[in-house]
């Protein structure tokens, strides 16, 4: 046995978890940090996407039982899914988290993504508003250093400027934006976690277009800079150590986290307090398998709240055929994309959802250019034909995915499989899923939307996708509130059961809007940081 003895103990190396260990690390005050997965070597993963034959998302890292996780190219790897829809979005386990193959979109949720019911009678309110938290989206952006426009009419109000200016829109965004001038559809660059100058130490983005699933040169933030900046102030990372069960003390409070290694050894992490940041299917995974006589129903869970609400933004995938080139498959995967519809009274009927305009040409949904290629081929064309047929089609390739907003429901969960373990012993994530009607509705309005741009740009060969694809984005799963019945933890997302557990990440939205997840994740990390520090005094 290998114990390990510390005054907080910090479950998972994403973002959540390495900005909370960068936040509080100080002298004198032992953190460690305790990760399923490996260290990754940059390089190594580089090498690894480029030799991947079927480049999805995690290609770039190794798969291994001993840190098993979902894939994107089998929905039924890891997850069991009950449905009766498929979840398809996934995560890594590695130092870092799933920031390593993240886009780097870094939108603010709007103020009234935090108040549905009570605007729009769907899904719940949070128990804090959007003023509560933006000063900690400004500090969010500082840390993970984003990249927006000085200029953004369809984002919240803001308190302050973006760390730096925006990365430069490419010729595709430009062009869109022009064709649809005068439209409903205003056309705004992303703010994204990518330096748009040399900053921290790190270069500004030199456009490999592969920041999905790795950014060869670190101009894309990931939590292995917070990592860095923890274990530089004392914190203690452990890899490859797999927490397989929480541990109460008599009191209710959280005594220990088990966990188990490769190696065979196992051990006990022992603190006065404890944060899970593990995403929002294996936090819940983690308080389930910890059953006991003093907590029948798993940690925290005394609610039946673990595992419920696990939500995504559906994604209406759609492409065409530009009327002129447009030279896509350069820069970041997405620089601009269309806010102008995440909000609304229609949000009474059916889900919003904002668009983003990819750079990928049809890379996500077809695998072009290599498969276009292949398919020309197959037309017969050869030599010089064949050359000019290619430059033609990808240079014209467009690309739009709409998020959509879809509803917490209790039945959308994470349970644990009856039989099927991993190789700690810990029982697999099973997934009932549902796409509802209201994202359902959303999507058919993004189809629609989609079809209109197109008609403005006088594309052909449009296609949408006939089934909702995963944005990567999971969500809920233990929901802050200020009704200890109908949530998992408070709002300093503090458990409501442990006065000494905290449970940190997208698993804690009571809702999901339309935004990508990731600021506001590190928004309410900053902000729960001072209840964190405070149970540390007390």
């Amino acid at each position: 046995m290998t114990d390990i003895d510390a005054d907080l103990v910090i479950t998972g190396s994403g973002v959540a978890g390495a900005l909370l260990a960068a936040e509080l690390a100080a002298p004198g005050l032992r953190v460690a940090i305790l990760e399923a997965g490996p260290a990754i070597d940059r390089q190594d993963a580089v090498a690894r996407y480029w030799q991947a034959l079927v480049k999805v998302p995690e290609c770039a890292y190794p798969l291994d039982p001993a840190a098993d996780h979902p894939v994107s190219d089998d929905p039924h790897h890891w997850y069991r899914q009950a449905g009766p829809d498929l979840f398809r979005s996934t995560y890594l386990k590695q130092a870092g988290g799933t920031t390593w193959h993240w886009l780097g979109t870094t939108l603010r949720m709007l103020p009234n993504d935090f108040r549905m019911r009570s605007l729009y009678g769907r899904g719940i309110d949070w128990p804090i508003g959007y003023d509560d938290l933006e000063p900690f989206y400004l500090r969010a952006e500082r840390e993970l250093g984003v990249a927006g426009p000085a200029d953004f009419p369809d984002g919240p109000p803001r308190s302050g400027a973006y760390p730096m200016p925006e990365i430069p829109t490419s010729y595709l965004d430009r062009h869109v934006a022009a064709r649809l001038a005068g439209s409903r559809f205003r056309v705004a660059a992303t703010p994204q976690a990518r330096n748009s100058v040399d900053q921290d130490d790190r270069p500004a983005c030199c456009g490999s277009a592969s920041c999905i699933p790795v950014c060869p040169v670190q101009a894309k933030y990931d939590a292995t800079i917070h990592l860095d900046r923890a274990t530089a102030k004392g914190a203690v990372l452990h890899t490859e150590t797999t927490a397989t069960h929480v541990d109460l003390a008599a009191d209710g409070t959280v005594a220990a986290i088990r966990f188990r290694r490769p190696d065979g050894s196992d051990g006990r992490a022992t603190g006065r307090v404890f944060v899970i940041a593990a995403h929002a299917i294996e936090t819940p995974r983690l308080l389930l398998n910890s059953a006991s006589e003093a907590a029948p129903r798993g940690v925290a869970n005394g609610s039946d709240q673990v595992g419920r609400h696990l939500m995504d933004h559906p994604i209406q995938l759609s492409w065409a055929l530009a009327a002129e080139p447009v030279w896509p498959y350069r820069g970041p995967l997405s620089t601009s994309g269309i806010e102008t519809l995440a909000d609304g009274t229609f949000r009474k009927d059916r889900g919003a959802f904002r668009i983003e305009i990819g750079n990928d040409g049809w890379g996500w949904p077809t695998g072009a250019p290599v498969t276009l290629a292949a398919d020309l081929a197959r037309q017969g064309l050869r030599g010089a034909a064949l050359d000019a047929a290619l430059r033609d089609q990808a240079s014209r390739h467009l690309r739009l995915a709409a998020l959509t907003e879809q509803l917490p429901d209790p039945d959308s969960r994470v349970t644990l499989d009856e039989t099927e373990r991993d190789i700690y012993g810990v029982p697999l994530p099973r997934l009932a899923y549902r796409v509802d009607g209201y994202a359902r509705d959303a999507m058919a309005a993004a189809r629609a939307a989609h079809a209109e741009i197109f008609g403005l740009l006088g594309a052909t060969a449009v296609t949408h996708s006939p089934e909702a694809q995963g944005a990567g984005h999971i969500i809920g799963t233990a929901r802050m509130g200020d009704d200890p019945a109908a949530s998992v933890v408070d709002a300093d997302l503090r458990s409501h059961q442990h006065r000494n557990l905290f449970l940190l990440g997208s698993a804690v939205f009571p809702t999901a809007g339309t935004a990508n997840p990731t600021l506001t994740i590190a928004a309410l990390t900053l902000r729960a940081a001072a209840a964190v520090r405070d149970g540390l005094a007390g």
